[in-house]
């Protein structure tokens, strides 16, 4: 799988799943969430609580339609509140393999993925970033294309900076 970053909106990835970094509820919120259920109309909303009707578990992912997203799946990861004291990295790292095998079912080949839990969830960004790479470089998967949306400066130069990083093999 190639692993790219780009900068910018989320909700404009030419792909063919994106992943939202939604909340436990599965009822939209604010940031990434807020703007992919904006974006992408309120089926996705009733998709979610079709699906979701009880929420999703914090290091889980589920998927919804793109609804009016040029990507045609969403798929919803609960990544854990560092803010609130949910600190255990395994949570977070399972969002990016829980994605990578929604998208496998799904038959999807080419997924974008935020930075999850970076933001209004308090994870420090560099180790957001390194546990990101991470889970991808070791998920088995059919995904052709990972490709990390930054949606600052500073944070693609991050992701990059760390994406370029030689690795352990």
């Amino acid at each position: 799988m190639r692993i790219t970053v780009v900068q910018g909106d989320i909700t404009e990835q030419q792909v063919d799943a994106i992943v939202n970094a939604a909340n436990r509820r599965m009822r939209g919120g604010g940031g990434v969430d807020g703007a992919i259920h904006e974006a992408g109309g309120p089926e996705i909303l009733a998709d979610c609580e079709r699906r979701f009707p009880d929420g999703l578990a914090t290091g889980d992912a589920g998927w919804t339609t793109g609804a009016d997203l040029p990507a045609r799946w969403v798929i919803h990861v609960v990544g854990p509140n560092h803010t609130a004291g949910e600190t255990d990295r395994s949570l977070l790292t399972s969002c990016y393999t829980r994605a990578l095998e929604v998208a496998d079912e799904l038959g999807a080949r080419t997924v974008a993925f935020p930075l999850v839990s970076a933001g209004v969830y308090g994870w420090p960004r560099e180790d957001a970033i390194a546990a990101a790479l991470e889970a991808l470089r070791a998920s088995p998967t059919e995904v052709e294309e990972a490709r990390m949306v930054a949606f600052g400066a500073a944070t693609y130069d991050a992701i990059e900076r760390q994406l370029n990083l030689p690795t352990l093999s």
